[in-house]
C-alpha cells in the first residue's frame, strides 16, 4: 500500500519529529510512504479567521499536490478536519474527492490497516487529551485510546475533563489570549493530577498551546503527539 504524507504546517516548521515519527510507524507496518515536496498551508487558518477567498488557492493547490493517491495520511486532526469537512465547500468536486481520500493517522491505523497493537514500546504514564477538531469533527472516539492501550509497557491515565477544550482553538487563542490561556491552564491541573509523565494528543497545535504552559509552570510532566509513542519501539526508541 502506498499513501502520501501530508505533514501539515506546524509540523514541518516546529514538530518535526512527529513527520519522522509517522513515516517510521507507517513503514514499520508495511506500508509505502511518499512525501509530495508541493505541500504547504491547506488553508485553514485563513478560513477560519473568515478570509474564506485567501484560503480558495491553497485549497486548489492541496488538491493538485495529492491528486493520485489512493490515501492521504496526516498527524492532525485540525488539518484532517479542515481537508474531510471544509474542502468540499470551497473546491466542489476535486476537493470532496480529496476529502474522502484523507484520514488522520489513528483512524488510518485502525480503520484501513485494521491495527491496533503497532508493536510500540514506551514504558511511562500516559494520559491522553481528545483535541475538539478529532472529537468532534471526525470523531475519532476510542481510536487513540486503543492505540495507546495496546502498547508495551505503556500506563493509561484518565483525564478530568478529557472532552474540554485546552483552550487554543487556532486564532482563538490570539484574539481572545487570557480567556485561552484560562483554559489552558485547566487542561494542565487535570494532567498533572493524574500523576502521569507524558499528556499525549493527536494534535501539535493544541499541544503546543498545553506544552506552553506546562513550561511556563514547570508541570512535572510533558506534552507529546501519539506518533511517536505508536512510532517507539523497544529496540529503537525514538523518546
Amino acid at each position: 500500500m502506498r499513501v502520501a504524507l501530508f505533514v501539515t504546517c506546524v509540523n514541518d516548521a516546529v514538530y518535526p519529529s512527529t513527520g519522522v515519527a509517522t513515516v517510521r510507524l507507517l513503514e514499520r507496518l508495511g506500508v509505502e510512504v511518499d512525501f509530495p515536496a508541493g505541500q504547504t498551508c491547506c488553508g485553514q487558518p485563513q478560513f477560519n479567521t473568515g478570509y474564506r477567498r485567501e484560503a480558495e488557492p491553497l485549497v486548489r493547490r492541496t488538491i493538485r499536490v495529492f491528486e493520485g493517491y489512493e490515501y492521504v495520511v496526516t498527524p492532525s486532526g485540525s488539518c484532517a478536519a479542515m481537508v474531510r469537512h471544509h474542502y468540499p465547500r470551497l473546491g466542489g468536486a476535486p476537493a470532496a474527492s480529496l476529502a474522502s481520500r484523507t484520514y488522520e493517522l489513528t483512524e488510518f491505523l485502525v480503520d484501513v490497516l485494521g491495527v491496533t497493537d503497532v508493536g510500540a514500546y514506551f514504558p511511562h504514564k500516559v494520559t491522553y487529551h481528545p483535541s475538539c477538531h478529532g472529537l468532534r469533527l471526525l470523531g475519532l472516539g476510542e481510536r487513540p485510546r486503543r492505540l495507546l492501550e495496546a502498547v508495551k509497557g505503556l500506563e493509561l491515565l484518565e483525564l478530568p475533563g478529557a472532552e474540554e477544550c485546552c483552550g487554543f482553538g487556532g486564532t482563538f487563542a490570539v484574539k481572545n489570549a487570557d480567556v485561552s490561556t484560562a483554559m489552558g491552564r485547566d487542561k494542565v491541573r487535570g494532567a498533572v493530577s493524574t500523576g502521569a509523565e507524558v499528556l499525549c494528543g493527536a494534535d501539535n497545535s493544541c499541544l503546543m498551546h498545553i506544552g506552553g504552559i506546562l513550561r511556563r509552570e514547570e508541570a512535572p510532566l510533558r506534552a507529546l503527539h501519539i506518533a511517536e509513542i505508536l512510532g517507539s519501539t523497544e529496540e529503537e526508541p525514538l523518546v
